[in-house]
């Protein structure tokens, strides 16, 4: 049986959305997050700071609907919640951290370019 053609550069390719879902800031960081183990909602929202409870919620949702993690409820009063990767969101868990690297060992050059291309740009009126 033939695999359908996925191209990410075609508008109307389902492989768009999930670059879409993965290139967003909120899932590469719960993706990091969740690469060292499991986490409980509350410990996500601590890990991740900055996001908000909605924002939180539906970076879950998507990343649940596509796979990526997996949420299991424990029936105990009150309710645990654990999400964690799943075996196609540990493969990208990889190319996660390797970006996350990146970043923080570019972090001096990359500071440095936005001052020189600052110093260039006239004044703000």
């Amino acid at each position: 049986m033939n695999q359908p053609m996925w191209d990410p550069y075609d508008r109307n390719c389902p492989s768009r959305q999930v670059l879409d879902r993965i290139g967003d800031r909120w899932s590469v960081l719960v993706v990091g997050a969740l690469s060292q183990g499991p986490l409980r909602f509350s410990e996500l929202a601590k890990r991740v700071d900055g996001v908000s409870q909605k924002m939180l919620t539906q970076t879950l949702r998507g990343l649940e609907r596509d796979g990526l993690i997996s949420r299991t409820m424990f029936a105990q009063i009150p309710p645990r919640v654990e999400y964690q990767l799943s075996e196609s969101g540990t493969g990208l868990a990889q190319p996660v951290l390797a970006l996350e690297t990146w970043a923080k060992e570019n972090m001096p050059t990359i500071m440095s370019a936005r001052e020189n291309y600052d110093a260039k740009q006239p004044p703000q009126k």
